[in-house]
């Protein structure tokens, strides 16, 4: 018996609360079903039209799991979800991921939905086997592929050899503030300019290679249904950002990811399909709490977003992408998706909107320690922060000693 608190450092957290993690998912799914009446969109079994057969690469948290939320409750669509996590065991706890997907199962059953989750490395050919054999059993091609894989490390099929991804600057170094959430203490860090081989190991890792693999051996198998699309999730950012992010390594991977996009769009044309990058807003993510400047500017843009009364979680996100981007066609069939020059889809239009940003940029230029609280939203994000691990979530009681870590209920 045990009650659990959040181990938070460095703006990392290394536990997570099975009943939260459980709840947020389902005021997730909550919060589809009501835009589902709302909008009057109707799943298949309704005489809908939008996605039947989805997977999810990376399906077990952040934009991957509100894209299966939107997919299966939205449109009633099956789904195949892959993740990597660590599972729970009776005394120990799991990665927030595991018991996320627990949820979504046991809510997609109930819903009489058809869902399996493979906890597997998909960056190997192994799990690509599995999947490809799991829904030639189904009987069924998919006519969605969505890829929100995020991982520090990649092992290359084909070599063998591991590589790692690194968070730095490109050509100087980066010199900017940071911020402890749970303290609201500012500080200043410097982070070193990667050499070349850590710019290219960040590219085999968060590149577009693995994508590019996953389509052609799926196709290989023949089980891309005709008119078949598949997304990749990126995100470019404000300027401000930039030289550590979209300029730094990781940008470098998005770019590759994005100009991969255009040899997987030209593959999947022969089928009557297509493939986009989408670019997102940013958030609170297990990933962007450690980067200089981002939890900073992340503050301040809810802040001015929710004033805005346009502040957007990952769900609010994806439900946009589906409903207002990908399936807008007569009963939510797939159509003409807006595009930006660069034919990607940009679901950051309100993030990056010029109105929006000039008042972020006054903002962050009177940005001290004495005036965090009138720039930055800390407790939105500290709340984000915690939610995402299954803490400070409504209806949760963190009193409760929990008899068992590996279940969620």
């Amino acid at each position: 018996m045990a009650v659990i608190k959040p181990m938070v450092r460095s703006n990392i957290c290394i536990n997570a609360h099975p009943i939260g993690c459980a709840k947020d998912t389902v005021r997730q799914i909550d919060y589809v079903l009501s835009q589902k009446a709302k909008r009057g969109i109707k799943t298949l079994k309704e005489g809908g039209k939008g996605p039947k057969t989805v997977l999810v690469l990376g399906c077990s948290t952040g934009y991957g799991l509100a894209s299966r939320i939107s997919a299966a409750f939205e449109y009633g669509a099956d789904t195949i979800g892959v993740s990597f996590e660590k599972e729970a065991t009776e005394t120990k706890g799991g990665t927030p991921g595991w018991y996320n997907n627990m949820q979504f199962e046991k809510s997609a059953k109930a819903a009489g939905l058809k869902a399996t989750t493979f906890n597997a490395d998909a960056y190997s050919d192994e799990c690509r086997q599995t999947v490809i054999d799991e829904i030639k059993k189904w009987g069924t091609k998919f006519d969605l592929i969505i890829y929100s894989l995020a991982s520090p490390v990649r092992t290359d099929p084909d070599t063998k050899v591991l590589y790692k991804s690194v968070l730095k600057p490109i050509g100087e170094v980066y010199k900017g503030p940071s911020l402890d959430m749970m303290t609201g203490k500012m500080t200043d860090l410097e982070a070193q300019p990667a050499n070349e081989e850590e710019i290219a190991n960040t590219v085999k890792v968060m590149g577009g290679e693995d994508w590019e693999r996953w389509i052609k051996q799926l196709g290989d198998a023949d089980v891309l249904a005709d008119g078949c699309r598949t997304i990749a999730y990126s995100y470019i950012g404000p300027k401000l950002s930039h030289a550590i992010y979209r300029d730094g390594t990781i940008g470098a991977a998005k770019k590759d990811l994005e100009a991969r996009a255009k040899t997987i769009d030209a593959q999947l044309k022969k089928i009557g399909g297509a493939a986009y990058v989408s670019v997102n807003k940013g958030l609170i993510t297990r990933s962007s709490a450690v980067i200089p400047i981002v939890v900073l500017y992340l503050g301040c843009l809810f802040k001015v977003q929710k004033a805005q009364g346009k502040h957007e979680g990952c769900i609010e996100q994806m439900e946009r992408l589906f409903a207002e981007r990908l399936y807008t066609g007569a009963n939510n069939a797939a159509d003409k998706v807006p595009v930006d020059e660069e034919n990607r889809i940009r679901i950051d239009d309100w993030e990056l909107d010029p109105e929006t940003q000039k008042i972020i940029d006054g903002k962050m230029a009177k940005l001290t320690q004495d005036t965090i609280y009138d720039v930055v939203d800390l407790d939105g994000i500290r709340h984000d922060f915690l939610a995402i691990n299954g803490f400070d979530v409504e209806g949760v009681d963190y009193e409760k000693d929990l008899a068992r870590m590996d279940v969620i209920e």
